[in-house]
């Protein structure tokens, strides 16, 4: 998300309507350029998930906690996953970041390996980058291999 500051003046002889214009069309080429990030995050979690051929639906095992900011201004947010199988497994669990509009902002995979049975343990999922405004993180995929 980005915000423009437009000024009004007559010196250039462009006029106000020029300068909105230019405006909106800045805006808009900065709202695609977020949206082809975004694309392209989901692209490489997709990859990285297809690549464990022999993962289980593992949505149930997963909770997410709330999302704040590290010290870099990127979002994060805990998850926590809990083994109730009878065997130590690794998780791949997929975050998708969302503004409160519900608009993808970022996508990311968290590894979290070697959970013994009966037993949960907890990763914190990052952004690829800075995000703005109120995001919120939602479960995307989990596989349990």
């Amino acid at each position: 998300m980005a915000t423009a500051a437009v000024g009004c003046s007559d010196e250039d002889g462009g006029g106000a309507s020029d300068v909105a214009s230019e405006a909106a069309s800045a805006a808009s080429s900065l709202a695609s350029k977020g949206s082809d990030v975004a694309a392209s995050a989901t692209a490489a979690a997709r990859e990285k998930l297809d690549g464990f051929k022999d993962g289980v639906d593992a949505k149930g095992d997963v909770v997410l906690g709330d999302v704040s900011r590290d010290a870099d201004g990127r979002s994060t947010v805990k998850v926590t996953v809990v083994n109730g199988s009878g065997s130590a497994m690794s998780y791949a669990v997929q975050i998708n970041f969302r503004d409160k509009d519900d608009n993808l902002l970022d996508t990311v995979v968290v590894s979290v390996d070697d959970v013994q049975p009966d037993r949960k343990k907890d990763a914190t999922a990052r952004s690829n980058r800075t995000l703005d405004g109120d995001v919120t993180a939602q479960l995307g995929r989990a596989l349990r291999h």
